[in-house]
Order: structure tokens, then C-alpha cells, then sequence
């Protein structure tokens, strides 16, 4: 596990680096931001995907063995508190990550990686006897947690100290009207995530 997850999070966060020095936006905050990106990365696949066996004993039932359809059936409360809780700081980086996009893209992207790795999960079950199904009370229960993490920082934008804080580790540049000219400054034009208005300022 440790050969894979180890330079995945290496490999994240430099590249992250890279990308915040290339575009003019490397700071202290925005890489605090890019190492926990990639501790969150290696930490998501060492305890989505793993273990996985080379010599993988025989599976029964083939493909569907490995694969959960039905909501909520026999799902566990403490799963969907585990997989509620996991999302949460996903909701939190994809916001900070990526552009200044409308709030429901975000959950889009955050569904997309939760049903990355229930196929990621589905394929090493299947193939390397993995100990994980793909589920998709996980993919229901994951983008629960991203829209809370989401709806977290929207509220704490709200304040002008935590505000201040987000605009230090937000990745998006700054806003410039079309003729070139640089626009309002992030802390005064209200809160990063607008639920209400379906956009986030910038």
C-alpha cells in the first residue's frame, strides 16, 4: 500500500505546487492547502481501494457479487455517518480548488471522485479480490458530506475574520472585468458560495 499511496501524495502535492507557482498564486495558505489536498488523496485511496491481492482468491458470484444497486438497504447508520464525515473536507477543498464555479458543480465533481472510487472499488474487487464493494449508498451518503462541507464554508465566508482567512487559501485568481481591468476584491464582495443564487463570487 505504502509504494502507492506515498508517491500519490507526493506526487499531488508537487504537482499542486506547481500549479499555484505557475499561475502566480503560491503562498504559504494555498499550500497548506495543496499538502492537505494530497494527504487527503493518499489517505482516500489507502482506505478505499486497499487492500488488493495479487494471488486474489476465487470470488463467487462474478461481477454483481461486488456491487450494491439498492438504497439504503441493509446500510448501516454508522456507514453514512463514516462516509458523511469523510466528504466533508471535500466539499471544503473542491471549493477552495477549483474555480469559482455555482455551487451545484462542485457537488458534481465531488459525486464524480465518490463514484471514481466505488468503480475503482467494483474493478479491485473483482480482479484483485479487494476488500471493498462499490456501493451506492457511499455515493449517496459521500455527496451528502461534500454539500455539507460546501454549505460550511458558504457560512463562514459570512464572517469577515474566516473570510479573510478562505480568500488566503482560495486557488482562484483574482476576478478582471472583460476589458482587463481587475475587479472588486474577493473579501468585499461577499461570500464565496452563494446557495441561494446558484454562484460563487469571485
Amino acid at each position: 500500500m505504502l509504494p502507492v499511496v506515498v508517491p500519490l501524495g507526493v506526487a499531488v502535492v508537487t504537482g499542486s505546487v506547481w500549479h499555484l507557482r505557475r499561475h502566480g498564486r503560491l503562498t504559504l495558505p494555498r499550500a497548506g492547502v495543496a499538502l492537505a489536498v494530497g494527504l487527503y488523496a493518499a489517505g482516500i485511496v489507502a482506505n478505499t481501494v486497499f487492500p488488493i491481492y495479487l494471488d486474489k482468491p476465487a470470488r463467487a458470484g462474478g461481477w454483481i457479487s461486488a456491487l450494491n444497486l439498492v438504497p439504503l438497504a441493509g446500510y448501516e447508520i454508522g456507514d453514512a455517518v463514516m462516509n458523511i464525515g469523510v466528504f466533508v473536507p471535500v466539499g471544503v477543498l473542491l471549493s477552495l480548488v477549483l474555480p469559482p464555479w455555482a455551487w451545484w458543480r462542485v457537488l458534481v465533481a465531488a459525486a464524480s471522485l465518490s463514484l471514481a472510487i466505488e468503480v475503482s472499488q467494483l474493478v479491485t474487487a473483482h480482479l484483485l479480490a479487494g476488500g471493498h464493494i462499490a456501493d451506492v449508498n457511499d455515493l449517496i451518503f459521500n455527496v451528502v458530506g461534500a454539500a455539507i462541507g460546501l454549505a460550511l464554508l458558504s457560512a463562514l465566508s459570512r464572517t469577515s475574520v474566516a473570510a479573510r482567512l478562505i480568500d488566503r487559501c482560495d486557488w482562484s485568481p483574482p476576478v478582471t472585468a472583460r476589458a482587463g481591468r481587475r475587479g472588486p476584491d474577493r473579501r468585499s464582495a461577499g461570500p464565496r458560495v452563494h446557495p441561494g443564487s446558484g454562484s460563487r463570487r469571485g
